[in-house]
């Protein structure tokens, strides 16, 4: 007896995702909803995880990065209000998903590895997005942001993720967290160990 197997239906799963987490977790603006469900999640990930591309979890990506929930990327674009006027940074988990929702909506998008930020000189974007959770921001990644540039991000505060937003005003650039949410941990953005007696 020869068995088929059924594909699964991506854009049934899409608005789903759209349906049961974006919207019961008060992410409703249009823009938002338009472009989670225009970009195919499932094309971002393993072969081995498309199945699963809209479940309300974050992804384990081949070479070590994550691909974080629906939830936080749609929580994140509705913090940050991206504009056609935007020059905008993604430091990036592995994927590409993030740039591919945000890069109609803006000026220009260009994405950078984590270890890139970390060794960048200077940058003049109006809006970074770190796809994933930081302990803080490093000098060089504040360097990033113009003067009164935004960035949203993931914070990580005593084991705990959060939705973080911030501006920078001189060389200021403090991060001020929002709704509490699972968010991969990029461990390169860690706090360097300080000693305590």
């Amino acid at each position: 007896m020869q068995t088929t197997k059924t594909r699964p239906d991506y854009a049934v799963a899409r608005k789903a995702m759209i349906d049961s987490q974006l919207r019961t977790s008060g992410v409703n603006e249009p823009f938002v909803l338009e472009r989670m469900g225009a970009v195919a999640r499932e094309d971002f990930v393993p072969e081995a995880a498309k199945g699963t591309a809209y479940m309300d979890r974050a992804i384990r990506l081949e070479g070590g990065g994550s691909l974080p929930a629906p939830l936080f990327h749609g929580a994140m674009l509705a913090e940050a209000r991206p504009t056609a006027e935007d020059t905008v940074l993604v430091v990036g988990g592995g994927s590409g998903y993030l740039t591919a929702l945000v890069e109609p909506l803006v000026a220009s998008v260009k994405t950078i590895s984590a270890t890139e930020a970390l060794s960048a000189k200077k940058g003049d974007y109006s809006l970074v997005l770190v796809d994933g959770a930081i302990e803080h921001v490093p000098a060089s990644m504040a360097k990033l942001v113009a003067e009164g540039g935004r960035i949203v991000t993931g914070l990580v505060e005593r084991g705990v993720t959060r939705l973080a937003t911030g501006r920078k005003s001189g060389k200021a650039l403090a991060l001020l967290p929002l709704a509490e949410m699972g968010v991969p941990r990029m461990g390169a953005f860690d706090k360097p160990e300080s000693w305590s007696f």
